[in-house]
């Protein structure tokens, strides 16, 4: 098939026009991403250092910090250099490129948070199995899986939405190259693309979210069963950071992608987007090591291994 496709680059119009606001903001995102990076790469370089992290629900952590980096670096740099010098425009293939990697770390983090969930039932309901049923060629299916999972769902989209042509708008409503945003620039019937993305982030969400109230179902019933307090209480804070985050990403992706077209406004979904581009991927580090003993007591360990060497050097 010819390339009909006439437009060579895209205007990003960003969060805002205020001039007044465009240094605020910047420091802000700036602030967000630099705690986002070295909160999402601390966590990874923690678990590596330590192990007594060395288990199955760290392993998944871990995964999870690098596809927050990964999706959070698609989209915020690019936020952060038009704040500062203006510079909107990006080319057609950079465009492609970032909604790829955003949409293929968004979807990984989605059957992540899943496998997280299993590993969960796992820990709770089967505790006397756990090291059989878990092991490390389990642990990496699963992480392999959800990798390609959200490759092959970016494949998808970004294949789709760059199919159509666009011949004379090219200004998107929007801080990133979002898919509905793209699409709707599109001069071409946008229709069934419309209906494949309804379809398939709805089947990601649904069948990922199914995966974690099947799990937390049986967990529920378990830690009702118990006796003790002290399991009571132990089984649900393990748990606790997991639906905190689960709570956080899934609420903000059905509200941006299973609304009715209708009733989207672009100022809203913008505002929706910052914070599951951005601030998504800075709270999931400090809500997995602020609710989580062994995590801060990995932490002083290292922070106390640290002064000692730099007691010696000097």
């Amino acid at each position: 098939m010819e390339n009909s496709t006439e437009v060579t680059q895209f205007i990003l119009l960003g969060l805002t026009n205020a001039l007044e606001l465009q240094m605020p903001f910047f420091v802000l995102f700036t602030l967000i991403y630099l705690i986002s990076l070295f909160g999402n790469l601390g966590m990874i370089l923690l678990i590596l250092l330590d192990s007594r992290l060395h288990s199955p629900m760290y392993f998944f952590l871990s995964n999870l910090s690098l596809v927050d980096f990964g999706y959070s670096s698609a989209v915020t740099p690019k936020v952060m250099a038009g704040l500062l010098m203006g510079d909107n425009v990006i080319s057609y293939n950079e465009c492609a490129a970032q909604m790829f990697f955003f949409v293929a770390f968004a979807t990984t983090e989605s059957y992540l948070l899943a496998s997280m969930a299993y590993d969960r039932y796992a820990a709770v309901c089967k505790p006397l199995h756990y090291t059989t049923s878990m092991t490390t060629s389990v642990c990496a299916s699963l992480a392999i899986g959800s990798y390609i999972c959200g490759f092959l769902n970016a494949s998808i989209h970004t294949g789709d939405t760059f199919s159509l042509s666009f011949c004379m708008f090219n200004v998107v409503h929007h801080f990133f190259c979002d898919i509905p945003a793209v699409m709707v620039l599109s001069c071409s019937d946008i229709h069934v693309s419309v209906l494949v993305l309804l379809f398939v982030v709805s089947f990601n969400i649904f069948f990922a979210l199914l995966i974690i109230l099947i799990s937390y179902f049986f967990i529920f019933f378990t830690i009702l069963k118990m006796h003790s307090a002290e399991g009571y209480w132990k089984a649900l804070s393990t748990c606790a950071s997991h639906l905190t985050a689960v709570s956080i990403f899934y609420g903000t992706v059905i509200f941006m992608y299973l609304q009715p077209s209708s009733s989207h406004s672009m100022d809203t979904d913008k505002m929706a987007s910052v914070f599951y581009a951005m601030v998504i991927p800075m709270l999931n580090p400090l809500v997995y090591s602020l609710r989580n003993e062994e995590v801060k007591s990995a932490f002083k360990k290292v922070v106390e291994k640290a002064k000692f060497s730099l007691g010696l050097i000097l």
